[in-house]
């Protein structure tokens, strides 16, 4: 027998008692990997977000993780090796290019080794732009690091790099 209870909604009876609701089930047990990887997405929401409240105007994350790339690995990379680095599309990576080089922050050039290819690099102001966008984010850096202590970052840091290294290599 059913009692109706409005839109939709319905409880069932039996002989007039209601019954019990069932219990959810037991969560399944959560690998410790997933539970790592599921920390590290949480934390890079948490430090974009800050990021992008102090780069300097007309930045976007993205940006400044393509100058970040130069920054860590110099080079001029093709615009494809660019795409497959931040693994996105060619032309998702020419349209973010294009933004820097008419910020005048990247250099773009005919790849000699491809006509139909383009070769990237950064420029001074590239360098001076990536730099201003740190400088900006060092009071929250100086405010992570009295919170946790430069020691928790350096213990951090192997694991992550091993971590990344294995993810990048395994694509």
């Amino acid at each position: 027998m059913t009692c109706g209870l409005g839109a939709g909604r319905a409880a069932t009876y039996n002989r007039g008692v209601p019954r019990a609701p069932r219990p959810a089930p037991a969560p399944a047990p959560v690998p410790v990997e997933f539970r790592v990887l599921s920390e590290i997405g949480i934390v890079e929401q948490l430090a974009r977000n800050r990021l992008e409240r102090v780069l300097p105007a007309g930045l976007s994350v993205a940006q400044f993780s393509v100058l970040n790339h130069f920054v860590r690995l110099g080079g001029t990379p093709s615009l494809v090796a660019l795409a497959r680095a931040f693994q996105v599309s060619k032309p998702a990576m020419g349209k973010l290019v294009r933004k820097l080089a008419e910020q005048g922050l990247v250099d773009v050039r005919a790849d000699p080794d491809d006509a139909r290819g383009k070769r990237v690099s950064i420029t001074d102001a590239g360098v001076a732009t990536h730099g201003a966008a740190i400088a900006a984010l060092e009071p929250e850096l100086v405010r992570l690091r009295g919170a946790l202590g430069t020691a928790s970052f350096e213990a951090l840091l192997p694991g992550l790099q091993r971590l990344r290294q294995w993810l990048d290599a395994h694509r």
